[in-house]
């Protein structure tokens, strides 16, 4: 397997739009052991859980902290990912991994996510950088308009963290910021294809509508922060640990395949205690 390095133009991308699209980031083997997982996983059954957006569709996904030696702990850990997320963060202290989540968003139920930038939700943690803080979306099945693709504003990362507050059971941005960065920058669909993967800034504002179509939707996010950056309001301290690099071959090569129990999985009702 030939090593993945960005070029610089994807660097260059990243720091001007505060996100890249990086096609054919996983090759197509990779992708089905990734949705087998998925769809027959135990494990990601077991820790799932709804989120309702203020319609009341759900939204389903499991979330965990701690990357095992399964193929989504090893894809997390995985030279080209971890190597990527170190030249876009600012600083030089080591890559450590907050968490990942398995989105699942169901045909014609699956919830839309409100307007928000992660660093809205990651400041109540007390990171101090966001800059030093980023996400990592790998498509599992195609993103699309119809589906209920992420959506992005070009840009937005430049504005610093706006204001946050509830909407339904998410965390939801400041409409009125939200509507003034929409009559400055420019609205983007981001229609992905299996196996494709979208890096972007904590900072970044973006949003996803409901599933209506006969499709499901599936993706891994991996948030990813400096070592440096120390959060004082966070129980985990994942976010803290420098990952051990693993070869991006381990992936196919992992004889298991499912989410390990020692993952540290985040529970529902542990998150509505933190709220």
């Amino acid at each position: 397997m030939a090593h993945f390095q960005l070029t610089p133009e994807q660097i260059a991308a990243y720091n001007r739009d505060g996100y890249v699209i990086v096609q054919n980031f996983l090759s197509a083997p990779e992708v089905d052991k990734l949705y087998g997982i998925a769809t027959g996983d135990e494990a990601v059954k077991k820790h799932a859980f709804d989120l309702n957006d203020q319609s009341g569709k759900k939204t389903k996904l499991t979330l965990w902290y701690t990357p095992g030696n399964d193929a989504y702990g090893l894809l997390t850990k995985s030279r080209r990912m971890v190597e990527s997320v170190d030249w876009l963060l600012d600083g030089d202290a080591p890559v450590c991994h907050f968490h990942s989540k398995l989105m699942q968003k169901e045909p014609k139920v699956g919830g839309a996510w409100e307007w928000h930038q992660d660093y809205g939700y990651w400041y109540k943690n007390e990171f101090l950088y966001p800059d030093q803080m980023m996400s990592v979306m790998i498509a599992i099945t195609e993103a699309n308009k119809q589906n209920g693709c992420l959506q992005v504003i070009k840009g937005s990362h430049k504005m610093g963290r706006i204001e946050h507050g509830f909407a339904g059971e998410q965390v939801g941005a400041s409409q009125h910021y939200v509507d003034l960065a929409l009559k400055t920058m420019e609205l983007v669909y981001v229609e992905i294809q299996p196996g494709d993967a979208l890096f972007f800034h904590s900072n970044l504002l973006h949003r996803s509508e409901a599933n209506l179509s006969d499709k499901a939707r599936w993706s891994l996010i991996s948030c990813y922060n400096r070592s440096s950056n120390i959060p004082y309001n966070e129980p985990s301290q994942s976010s803290t640990v420098p990952l051990t690099v693993v070869p991006d071959e381990a992936l196919l090569q992992a004889a298991s395949g499912g989410l390990e129990e020692s993952s540290n999985f985040l529970e529902k009702e542990k998150d509505e205690a933190l709220k």
